[in-house]
């Protein structure tokens, strides 16, 4: 059974890798790729938000890893109002000074499902990014059954942003959700039944999701068919990936990048990560298929009943059930 599994995986995660879009680079550059329906140019990693307001990493470290990876060539930027308490968008808004938001791909998310939750939320990234409009703002944790008809009630979430979009606040919409591929389905189902399409999605695709409720076989091709720009996060679990000791920090980093996405979300708590991966897309090549398949076969039985994916099997990584009051 485990191999026919196996095999039945390895099989459409080829497939997939047929649709990966060149990634663009002169010598020496970090690699980009295009944001979907959005048309924008995206680094091919993007820096995550939660680890640079981390208490063990300082309030100048944080900055300096965000200049930094700017500097390098690094444009997508990710984080949460909630991330944090919100210390991971303050930083990020010092970080953004002299000159540095104009290097930026600025992506936020918001938990607020009322109207008056979702406002206040919005308006608070903006102050605390110190910038009068965000690139892309998404729709954190979509990781209910109730969810996608609730965003989509009169006057709630997408209608919130909707409206910021026609202020000028917004550019672009998404949504995130790291629960279920069958939630992530229902959303852009609904949305489609609202005549509504969302111009990115983000999901966990990584080693680990290729065999156990997958993200990657099942919303992947939906997404793109949709041309929305898909953000894969998670490539190494916050970690908890690399506790099964089946590949290494950059295998897991390089794998989930050369999934068919428009840019890979990855937390960088230290320059000495950073660097790791900013290796990585300089001049980026898309992992062989011999060697994906070698990862796959090596990850196979670690991953079959989901143990370190942690965010899909525990609510470990369920903010918003943490801290229901952020949904209004």
């Amino acid at each position: 059974m485990q191999r026919r599994h196996f095999l039945k995986s390895a099989a459409a995660i080829a497939a997939l890798m047929t649709l990966q879009e060149e990634a663009i680079a002169s010598p020496g550059e970090v690699s980009r790729r295009t944001l979907g329906r959005t048309g924008q140019s995206v680094s091919i990693i993007g820096l995550g938000g939660h680890h640079i307001g981390r208490t063990h990493v300082s309030e100048e470290e944080g900055v300096r890893i965000i200049r930094t990876a700017l500097d390098s060539g690094v444009n997508f930027l990710d984080n949460c109002w909630d991330y944090n308490d919100g210390e991971s968008e303050r930083r990020m808004g010092r970080a953004l000074q002299g000159g540095y938001r104009q290097k930026a791909f600025l992506m936020t998310k918001i938990d607020g499902r009322t109207p008056t939750s979702a406002k206040q939320q919005l308006d608070e990234s903006l102050r605390r990014l110190k910038t009068d409009h965000i690139d892309l703002l998404q729709i954190h944790e979509v990781i209910r059954p109730g969810d996608p008809e609730q965003a989509f009630r009169p006057g709630y979430v997408v209608d919130v942003l909707k409206q910021a979009q026609k202020a000028g606040k917004i550019r672009y919409i998404g949504f995130t959700g790291h629960k279920s591929p069958e939630i992530h389905l229902s959303m852009i189902e609904t949305a489609a039944r609202h005549g509504f399409t969302f111009d990115t999605v983000q999901l966990p695709l990584n080693l680990m999701d290729a065999h156990y409720d997958s993200f990657t076989t099942k919303v992947l091709p939906v997404a793109r068919k949709h041309n929305m720009g898909i953000l894969g996060m998670k490539p190494m679990g916050d970690g908890v990936l690399l506790q099964s000791h089946t590949a290494t920090p950059v295998e897991f980093l390089h794998y989930a990048m050369s999934l068919p996405v428009s840019v890979t979300i990855t937390g960088c708590d230290s320059m000495q990560i950073l660097n790791q991966a900013l290796t990585l897309a300089r001049n980026f090549h898309p992992m062989p298929h011999e060697a994906i398949t070698a990862l796959l076969a090596k990850t196979a039985n670690a991953a079959i009943a989901g143990q370190y994916e942690k965010y899909k099997t525990t609510n470990m990584f369920d903010g918003t059930v943490h801290s229901p009051q952020n949904l209004g």
